[in-house]
């Protein structure tokens, strides 16, 4: 089964949040995938976090060879779908790619983040939810 992963699960993950374990098991078994774009935003996350002075860069570093190890399979999404989407759901183009992938790969989505899965249930996706 293929599950669509969103930046907030992989960065929860990675940086061992306490839903870290919660989010692993919810994924066993399941073959992870993303639009291209999570690979962009997980770089925007940590230079976001190095600019604040929340991590140095050997930080950094040692979070993106983390992030590489993580199985995820990039898959295209059209732009078009997308950005009805987006305005279907007045949401980002980053959200709507997501939301553009479960549809279009019939996976559910995991994410932490409440709006995004609430404008994916509204589109007729499919969500896995982990509470803390």
């Amino acid at each position: 089964m293929d599950v669509v992963v969103d930046t907030s699960v992989i960065i929860a993950a990675i940086a061992g949040e306490a839903r870290r374990e919660c989010l692993i098991e919810a994924v066993r078994g399941a073959d992870l995938i993303a639009p291209p774009s999570v690979h962009w935003e997980i770089g925007k996350a940590f230079s976001a976090m190095l600019r604040r002075g929340r991590i140095t860069l050997q930080q950094a570093l040692a979070a993106i060879e983390i992030y590489s190890a993580i199985a995820i399979r990039f898959v295209d999404v059209e732009l078009r779908e997308s950005l009805e989407i987006a305005r279907a759901s007045n949401i980002y183009g980053y959200d709507a790619y997501l939301i553009r992938c479960a549809l279009k790969y019939d996976a559910p989505l995991l994410s932490l983040d409440g709006n995004l899965l609430r404008a994916a249930k509204q589109a007729g996706v499919s969500v896995i939810e982990v509470s803390e």
